[in-house]
């Protein structure tokens, strides 16, 4: 028997105001993303070429990761430009640089700033990553489109009609034979169905309480991002926080990472900090974490939908 969402909360009145949009970027806005043996003569073939088809190189940054035991060899560049009207699409753009991309054997990647990134939301009964996002997306600090919230409890459903956001309330349950596995398959081929009916480029996991499948992880290879606190592998299970206190730990701190098959080992967008001590109580411990875990996750969507984060192996390189 597969899983029966409950019908999915309607948007919120006309009532409510909108999301304060900032103007739209140029349409002749690009950002061109690329990874690739690293070698001499990159950044002179990326920047002539530019330059020889009349774009205006806005600001540009490069990485080669060549030093170090765990070096992968690899160069990096991310590009902002502005592109003459007859260019001013990434499929001509990519064209024009076939020649370049086989030369240095690159990965290349044209992004329209014309067009707002889509982002799906998902969470379970922790609320503060999910109300920091929308304070941020209502307020005009984070440029996307939210298209839908999707969670396995209903707690926020009356939080998500606030917003005007559609949300989708897909419980979890064993199904007829009692195969928990496979009720979790149905679930999130719902929730594969909903990203590419709302054509989602990026899910987050706001305090997304479950384990994902292989099969989902690969469905979203490269474009889900996860927060937690950063104690692992220390303090697993239950109640993180209130078993750090036991043991007198001084910094609580929270990871934003990519999703991988490997439960919270993929690859690392962002971490940050906040000191502690003992005049603190667990509850104090519990909202300090949880400060930190909404600024490190706010950062590391920030970095992906304005396309500063590349991956590398098993790393990052994130330029700011």
């Amino acid at each position: 028997m597969s899983v029966t969402p409950a019908a999915p909360a309607p948007a919120v009145a006309p009532a409510v105001a909108p999301a304060v949009v900032p103007a739209a970027s140029s349409a002749s806005e690009f950002v061109l993303t690329l990874s690739c043996p690293d070698a001499k003569g990159i950044v002179h073939a990326v920047s002539g070429l530019l330059y020889q088809a009349g774009c205006n190189i806005l600001d540009s940054q490069q990485f080669g990761d060549v030093r170090g035991e765990d070096a992968t060899g690899l160069f990096f560049m991310r590009v902002h430009f502005d592109a003459p009207v007859h260019l001013a699409d990434a499929a001509t753009l990519t064209n024009l640089f076939g020649h370049v991309r086989s030369q240095f054997s690159m990965r290349v990647k044209f992004h329209s700033l014309s067009r707002r990134p889509r982002v799906l939301l998902m969470v379970s009964k922790h609320g503060h990553c999910l109300n920091d996002l929308l304070f941020r997306w209502k307020s005009g600090q984070l440029e996307v489109d939210i298209p839908a919230i999707v969670s396995n409890h209903p707690d926020f459903a009356e939080l998500t009609g606030s917003y005007g956001i559609p949300f989708h309330h897909l419980p979890l349950h064993r199904d007829s034979t009692g195969n928990s596995a496979e009720a979790k398959r149905a679930q999130e081929r719902q929730v594969e169905a909903l990203c590419e009916r709302e054509e989602v480029d990026l899910v987050v996991l706001a305090r997304y309480m479950q384990i994902l499948s292989p099969e989902f992880c690969e469905f979203l290879a490269g474009r889900a991002i996860n927060i937690h606190h950063s104690f692992l592998p220390s303090f697993k299970g239950a109640r993180p926080y209130y078993q750090a206190h036991e043991r007198g730990v001084k910094l609580i701190g929270a990871t934003a990472h990519y999703v991988t098959a490997d439960l919270d080992e993929g690859p690392i967008i962002e971490q940050d900090v906040d000191r502690v001590d003992h005049t603190l109580s667990p509850e104090d411990f519990t909202a300090v974490g949880r400060d930190v875990e909404c600024v490190v996750l706010a950062r590391a969507v920030r970095w992906h939908v304005e396309h500063r984060v590349l991956l590398n192996g098993r790393k990052t390189v994130v330029f700011r």
